[in-house]
Protein backbone atom coordinates (compact mmCIF):
# COMPACT_ATOMS: atom_id res chain seq x y z
CA UNK A 1 0.00 0.00 0.00
CA UNK A 2 1.47 3.11 -1.16
CA UNK A 3 1.95 5.63 2.15
CA UNK A 4 0.52 9.04 2.00
CA UNK A 5 1.61 11.55 4.75
CA UNK A 6 0.40 15.24 5.03
CA UNK A 7 2.09 17.64 7.13
CA UNK A 8 0.02 20.10 8.37
CA UNK A 9 -3.61 19.53 10.76
CA UNK A 10 -4.80 22.66 9.57
CA UNK A 11 -7.88 23.44 6.96
CA UNK A 12 -6.18 22.08 4.18
CA UNK A 13 -4.28 18.69 5.46
CA UNK A 14 -7.70 17.66 7.04
CA UNK A 15 -9.46 18.37 4.06
CA UNK A 16 -6.92 16.40 1.70
CA UNK A 17 -7.02 13.48 4.42
CA UNK A 18 -10.95 13.69 4.52
CA UNK A 19 -11.32 13.28 0.68
CA UNK A 20 -9.11 10.42 0.15
CA UNK A 21 -10.84 8.73 3.21
CA UNK A 22 -14.14 9.24 1.66
CA UNK A 23 -12.26 6.98 -1.42
CA UNK A 24 -11.58 4.53 1.30
CA UNK A 25 -7.60 5.46 1.05
CA UNK A 26 -5.78 6.01 3.75
CA UNK A 27 -3.04 8.81 4.96
CA UNK A 28 -1.16 10.03 7.92
CA UNK A 29 -1.41 13.66 9.49
CA UNK A 30 1.53 15.10 11.50
CA UNK A 31 1.22 17.92 13.11
CA UNK A 32 3.07 20.52 15.40
CA UNK A 33 0.49 21.16 18.56
CA UNK A 34 0.01 18.98 20.78
CA UNK A 35 -3.72 18.14 20.64
CA UNK A 36 -6.66 19.83 18.68
CA UNK A 37 -7.19 22.61 21.68
CA UNK A 38 -3.56 23.63 22.12
CA UNK A 39 -4.44 27.20 20.74
CA UNK A 40 -7.61 29.34 18.96
CA UNK A 41 -7.79 28.58 15.50
CA UNK A 42 -8.72 32.46 14.59
CA UNK A 43 -12.04 33.55 13.62
CA UNK A 44 -14.65 33.86 11.00
CA UNK A 45 -14.24 32.55 7.12
CA UNK A 46 -16.36 32.92 4.72
CA UNK A 47 -16.39 29.83 2.49
CA UNK A 48 -17.78 30.95 -0.95
CA UNK A 49 -19.41 28.75 -3.03
CA UNK A 50 -16.99 28.95 -6.45
CA UNK A 51 -14.10 27.88 -4.42
CA UNK A 52 -14.08 26.81 -0.84
CA UNK A 53 -17.67 24.72 -0.59
CA UNK A 54 -16.38 22.69 -3.20
CA UNK A 55 -13.40 21.10 -1.28
CA UNK A 56 -16.44 20.57 1.51
CA UNK A 57 -17.96 19.19 -1.02
CA UNK A 58 -15.19 17.00 -1.75
CA UNK A 59 -14.81 15.66 1.53
CA UNK A 60 -18.58 14.50 1.97
CA UNK A 61 -19.23 17.52 4.74
CA UNK A 62 -21.80 19.77 3.56
CA UNK A 63 -24.35 18.96 5.40
CA UNK A 64 -22.29 19.57 8.71
CA UNK A 65 -20.80 22.71 6.88
CA UNK A 66 -24.40 24.08 6.86
CA UNK A 67 -24.86 23.38 10.59
CA UNK A 68 -22.00 25.85 11.67
CA UNK A 69 -23.13 28.46 9.39
CA UNK A 70 -23.96 31.66 11.52
CA UNK A 71 -26.66 33.46 10.29
CA UNK A 72 -26.32 37.06 9.52
CA UNK A 73 -22.64 37.34 9.41
CA UNK A 74 -22.69 38.55 5.94
CA UNK A 75 -23.48 41.68 6.56
CA UNK A 76 -20.72 44.40 6.07
CA UNK A 77 -20.17 47.99 7.08
CA UNK A 78 -17.57 50.31 6.48
CA UNK A 79 -16.88 53.27 8.54
CA UNK A 80 -15.07 56.81 8.99
CA UNK A 81 -12.43 56.84 11.99
CA UNK A 82 -15.38 59.15 13.75
CA UNK A 83 -17.52 56.23 13.43
CA UNK A 84 -19.98 57.56 11.07
CA UNK A 85 -21.14 55.02 8.77
CA UNK A 86 -19.55 55.29 5.12
CA UNK A 87 -21.53 52.30 3.76
CA UNK A 88 -24.26 49.60 5.16
CA UNK A 89 -24.63 45.97 3.44
CA UNK A 90 -27.19 44.13 4.79
CA UNK A 91 -26.52 40.24 4.93
CA UNK A 92 -27.48 38.77 2.12
CA UNK A 93 -27.40 34.56 2.41
CA UNK A 94 -27.92 33.98 -1.14
CA UNK A 95 -24.26 35.74 -1.64
CA UNK A 96 -22.82 32.46 -1.91
CA UNK A 97 -20.13 33.32 1.03
CA UNK A 98 -21.56 31.83 4.53
CA UNK A 99 -19.37 32.47 7.49
CA UNK A 100 -18.44 29.91 9.90
CA UNK A 101 -16.21 29.94 12.74
CA UNK A 102 -12.70 28.38 11.90
CA UNK A 103 -12.20 26.37 14.71
CA UNK A 104 -15.26 25.04 14.69
CA UNK A 105 -14.77 23.67 10.96
CA UNK A 106 -11.53 22.35 11.88
CA UNK A 107 -13.71 20.26 14.24
CA UNK A 108 -15.80 19.02 12.04
CA UNK A 109 -12.87 17.34 9.57
CA UNK A 110 -10.95 16.15 12.40
CA UNK A 111 -14.43 14.08 13.79
CA UNK A 112 -15.21 13.05 10.35
CA UNK A 113 -11.53 11.22 10.64
CA UNK A 114 -10.38 7.94 12.01
CA UNK A 115 -9.12 8.22 15.08
CA UNK A 116 -5.58 7.73 14.52
CA UNK A 117 -5.38 9.94 11.68
CA UNK A 118 -3.58 12.80 12.90
CA UNK A 119 -0.55 12.63 15.11
CA UNK A 120 -0.19 15.11 17.37
CA UNK A 121 2.97 16.81 18.93
CA UNK A 122 5.49 16.16 16.17
CA UNK A 123 6.68 19.39 14.95
CA UNK A 124 8.84 18.98 11.10
CA UNK A 125 12.16 20.04 11.65
CA UNK A 126 13.35 19.19 8.04
CA UNK A 127 12.64 16.69 5.13
CA UNK A 128 15.03 15.15 2.43
CA UNK A 129 14.47 12.77 -0.52
CA UNK A 130 15.99 9.55 -0.18
CA UNK A 131 17.50 7.37 -2.58
CA UNK A 132 15.00 4.90 -3.21
CA UNK A 133 12.84 8.51 -4.19
CA UNK A 134 10.63 8.41 -1.09
CA UNK A 135 11.07 11.15 1.07
CA UNK A 136 12.25 11.66 4.81
CA UNK A 137 10.57 13.26 7.69
CA UNK A 138 12.79 14.40 10.53
CA UNK A 139 11.00 15.74 13.80
CA UNK A 140 11.71 18.35 16.14
CA UNK A 141 11.21 15.42 19.16
CA UNK A 142 14.27 13.60 16.88
CA UNK A 143 11.58 10.97 15.69
CA UNK A 144 11.47 10.43 11.52
CA UNK A 145 9.48 8.55 9.08
CA UNK A 146 9.86 7.89 5.15
CA UNK A 147 7.21 8.11 3.36
CA UNK A 148 5.97 6.94 -0.40
CA UNK A 149 3.98 10.44 -0.68
CA UNK A 150 4.41 13.81 1.12
CA UNK A 151 2.29 16.71 1.04
CA UNK A 152 3.05 19.99 2.79
CA UNK A 153 0.45 21.53 4.14
CA UNK A 154 1.72 23.22 6.35
CA UNK A 155 1.38 26.61 5.51
CA UNK A 156 3.44 29.80 5.54
CA UNK A 157 6.61 29.18 6.93
CA UNK A 158 6.55 25.00 5.22
CA UNK A 159 9.50 23.12 5.81
CA UNK A 160 8.19 20.88 2.88
CA UNK A 161 8.35 23.50 0.51
CA UNK A 162 12.49 24.20 0.07
CA UNK A 163 12.18 20.18 -1.66
CA UNK A 164 10.20 21.79 -3.94
CA UNK A 165 11.27 25.47 -4.06
CA UNK A 166 13.71 28.02 -3.05
CA UNK A 167 10.85 30.82 -2.35
CA UNK A 168 10.38 32.19 0.90
CA UNK A 169 7.46 34.81 1.96
CA UNK A 170 7.93 38.30 1.89
CA UNK A 171 6.31 41.17 3.73
CA UNK A 172 3.20 42.47 2.45
CA UNK A 173 3.72 45.88 3.86
CA UNK A 174 0.99 45.75 5.99
CA UNK A 175 0.88 44.55 10.06
CA UNK A 176 -2.15 43.90 12.58
CA UNK A 177 -2.49 43.34 16.11
CA UNK A 178 -5.37 40.83 16.99
CA UNK A 179 -7.72 41.21 19.61
CA UNK A 180 -10.86 40.48 21.59
CA UNK A 181 -13.83 41.62 23.20
CA UNK A 182 -16.05 39.02 24.84
CA UNK A 183 -20.15 39.31 25.75
CA UNK A 184 -19.69 42.92 23.52
CA UNK A 185 -24.07 42.99 24.22
CA UNK A 186 -23.60 43.60 27.56
CA UNK A 187 -19.98 44.63 27.90
CA UNK A 188 -19.42 46.82 25.09
CA UNK A 189 -22.91 47.48 23.82
CA UNK A 190 -22.20 51.09 21.86
CA UNK A 191 -19.14 49.52 19.79
CA UNK A 192 -21.33 46.20 19.14
CA UNK A 193 -23.97 48.67 17.34
CA UNK A 194 -21.54 50.40 15.37
CA UNK A 195 -20.23 47.06 13.70
CA UNK A 196 -23.51 45.54 13.01
CA UNK A 197 -23.98 41.90 12.66
CA UNK A 198 -21.57 40.81 10.73
CA UNK A 199 -18.46 42.46 9.40
CA UNK A 200 -16.54 46.33 9.67
CA UNK A 201 -13.75 48.44 8.77
CA UNK A 202 -12.15 51.52 9.30
CA UNK A 203 -9.53 53.27 7.55
CA UNK A 204 -7.79 56.68 7.82
CA UNK A 205 -6.24 57.31 4.13
CA UNK A 206 -3.70 59.66 6.26
CA UNK A 207 -2.19 58.17 8.80
CA UNK A 208 -2.62 54.48 7.12
CA UNK A 209 -4.16 52.95 9.75
CA UNK A 210 -7.43 50.79 10.67
CA UNK A 211 -9.57 48.21 11.96
CA UNK A 212 -11.40 45.70 11.08
CA UNK A 213 -14.02 43.56 12.97
CA UNK A 214 -15.86 39.93 13.14
CA UNK A 215 -18.94 39.21 15.20
CA UNK A 216 -18.42 35.88 16.29
CA UNK A 217 -20.47 33.47 17.93
CA UNK A 218 -21.85 34.68 21.98
CA UNK A 219 -21.49 38.29 20.60
CA UNK A 220 -17.45 38.38 20.48
CA UNK A 221 -15.63 40.79 18.45
CA UNK A 222 -12.71 39.57 16.88
CA UNK A 223 -10.33 42.83 15.43
CA UNK A 224 -7.61 43.50 13.37
CA UNK A 225 -5.94 47.17 14.09
CA UNK A 226 -3.89 47.60 10.97
CA UNK A 227 -0.71 49.28 9.96
CA UNK A 228 0.71 49.96 6.57
CA UNK A 229 4.45 50.38 7.98
CA UNK A 230 7.48 48.62 7.22
CA UNK A 231 8.22 46.21 10.14
CA UNK A 232 10.87 48.30 12.20
CA UNK A 233 7.92 50.62 12.93
CA UNK A 234 7.10 48.14 15.44
CA UNK A 235 10.26 47.85 17.36
CA UNK A 236 9.03 50.03 20.48
CA UNK A 237 6.53 48.04 20.66
CA UNK A 238 6.61 45.21 23.65
CA UNK A 239 4.14 42.34 23.05
CA UNK A 240 5.36 40.76 26.04
CA UNK A 241 3.63 43.20 27.90
CA UNK A 242 -0.13 42.89 26.91
CA UNK A 243 -1.22 46.51 28.91
CA UNK A 244 1.20 47.71 27.72
CA UNK A 245 0.60 46.84 24.21
CA UNK A 246 -2.47 47.91 24.29
CA UNK A 247 -1.97 51.03 25.94
CA UNK A 248 0.89 51.88 22.81
CA UNK A 249 -1.59 50.54 20.01
CA UNK A 250 -4.87 52.37 21.16
CA UNK A 251 -3.16 55.55 21.80
CA UNK A 252 -2.59 55.63 17.85
CA UNK A 253 -6.02 56.16 17.64
CA UNK A 254 -5.93 59.29 19.07
CA UNK A 255 -9.52 61.18 17.62
CA UNK A 256 -11.15 58.34 16.92
CA UNK A 257 -14.72 57.09 17.86
CA UNK A 258 -14.49 55.64 21.64
CA UNK A 259 -16.35 53.05 20.34
CA UNK A 260 -13.71 51.95 17.77
CA UNK A 261 -10.90 52.72 20.56
CA UNK A 262 -12.30 50.64 22.62
CA UNK A 263 -11.97 47.54 20.26
CA UNK A 264 -7.96 47.97 21.18
CA UNK A 265 -7.70 49.64 24.52
CA UNK A 266 -10.26 46.96 26.34
CA UNK A 267 -9.41 43.51 24.96
CA UNK A 268 -9.62 40.59 26.66
CA UNK A 269 -6.93 38.88 25.28
CA UNK A 270 -3.24 40.57 25.50
CA UNK A 271 -3.07 42.04 21.63
CA UNK A 272 -0.99 39.78 19.12
CA UNK A 273 1.39 41.13 16.05
CA UNK A 274 0.53 39.66 12.74
CA UNK A 275 2.73 40.91 10.43
CA UNK A 276 1.55 39.54 6.97
CA UNK A 277 3.36 38.07 4.27
CA UNK A 278 3.33 36.87 0.74
CA UNK A 279 4.87 34.08 -2.00
CA UNK A 280 6.10 35.60 -5.35
CA UNK A 281 3.15 35.97 -7.99
CA UNK A 282 3.04 32.97 -10.02
CA UNK A 283 4.72 30.90 -7.34
CA UNK A 284 5.70 27.21 -9.18
CA UNK A 285 8.00 24.90 -9.31
CA UNK A 286 9.41 22.00 -10.90
CA UNK A 287 7.73 18.74 -10.19
CA UNK A 288 9.61 16.41 -7.71
CA UNK A 289 7.76 12.72 -8.06
CA UNK A 290 6.08 11.95 -4.91
CA UNK A 291 5.72 15.41 -3.35
CA UNK A 292 3.71 18.52 -3.83
CA UNK A 293 1.85 21.60 -1.76
CA UNK A 294 -1.67 22.88 -0.85
CA UNK A 295 -2.80 26.11 0.81
CA UNK A 296 -0.77 28.45 1.77
CA UNK A 297 2.41 26.05 1.51
CA UNK A 298 1.66 26.22 -2.18
CA UNK A 299 0.62 29.70 -2.80
CA UNK A 300 0.83 32.19 0.74
CA UNK A 301 -0.82 35.47 -0.16
CA UNK A 302 -1.84 38.80 1.92
CA UNK A 303 -5.34 38.16 3.03
CA UNK A 304 -7.87 39.12 0.87
CA UNK A 305 -10.51 36.73 1.95
CA UNK A 306 -9.24 33.96 -0.37
CA UNK A 307 -6.72 32.08 1.42
CA UNK A 308 -8.80 29.42 3.56
CA UNK A 309 -10.91 29.19 -0.02
CA UNK A 310 -8.33 28.28 -2.45
CA UNK A 311 -6.74 26.06 0.89
CA UNK A 312 -9.75 23.87 0.89
CA UNK A 313 -10.02 24.14 -2.95
CA UNK A 314 -6.61 22.57 -3.27
CA UNK A 315 -7.39 19.90 -0.81
CA UNK A 316 -11.00 18.95 -2.23
CA UNK A 317 -8.63 18.78 -6.10
CA UNK A 318 -6.11 16.81 -4.91
CA UNK A 319 -8.01 14.34 -3.15
CA UNK A 320 -9.94 14.02 -6.10
CA UNK A 321 -7.10 13.40 -8.50
CA UNK A 322 -5.26 10.80 -6.28
CA UNK A 323 -9.02 9.24 -5.98
CA UNK A 324 -9.55 9.16 -9.84
CA UNK A 325 -5.23 7.43 -10.29
CA UNK A 326 -4.71 5.28 -7.18
CA UNK A 327 -2.12 3.17 -8.85
CA UNK A 328 -0.23 6.27 -10.42
CA UNK A 329 -0.21 8.98 -7.60
CA UNK A 330 2.36 11.04 -9.43
CA UNK A 331 0.62 11.58 -12.65
CA UNK A 332 -2.08 12.34 -9.87
CA UNK A 333 -0.04 15.05 -8.16
CA UNK A 334 1.23 16.24 -11.81
CA UNK A 335 -2.31 16.98 -13.07
CA UNK A 336 -2.95 18.67 -9.65
CA UNK A 337 0.04 20.70 -10.20
CA UNK A 338 -0.76 21.56 -14.06
CA UNK A 339 -4.08 22.96 -12.62
CA UNK A 340 -2.94 24.78 -9.77
CA UNK A 341 0.10 26.99 -11.33
CA UNK A 342 -2.15 29.23 -13.86
CA UNK A 343 -4.26 29.29 -10.75
CA UNK A 344 -1.63 31.15 -8.32
CA UNK A 345 -0.94 33.39 -11.15
CA UNK A 346 -4.66 35.06 -10.95
CA UNK A 347 -4.93 34.27 -7.13
CA UNK A 348 -1.86 36.16 -5.68
CA UNK A 349 -2.19 38.58 -8.18
CA UNK A 350 -5.87 39.60 -6.93
CA UNK A 351 -4.56 39.31 -3.53
CA UNK A 352 -1.66 41.71 -4.04
CA UNK A 353 -3.73 44.13 -5.54
CA UNK A 354 -4.91 45.50 -1.78
CA UNK A 355 -1.63 46.01 -0.53
CA UNK A 356 -0.08 48.76 -2.56
CA UNK A 357 3.55 48.39 -0.36
CA UNK A 358 4.06 44.66 -1.09
CA UNK A 359 6.69 43.90 -4.01
CA UNK A 360 6.76 40.45 -4.43
CA UNK A 361 9.73 39.25 -5.81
Amino acid sequence: MTQITIIGAGLAGLTLARTLAVHGIRSTVYEAETSAQARGQGGILDIHDYNGQHGIRAAGLMDGFRSLVLEGRQASRDVAPDGTILADQPDDPTAGRPEVQRGELRQLLLESLPADTVVWGHKTHSVRTLADGRHQVTFANGSTIATDILIGADGAWSKVRPLLSDATPAYAGRSMVETYLHESDTRHPATLALVGSGSMTAYDETTRIGIGVQRERADTLHAYAMFDQPLDWFDGIDFNDGPAAARTVAAMFDGWAPELVALVADSDVPPVFRPLYGLPIGHRWEHVPGITLIGDAAHLAPPDGEGANWALFDAGQLGNAIAGQPEDIDAAIRSYETALFPRNVDTATAAAAYYPDFTPY
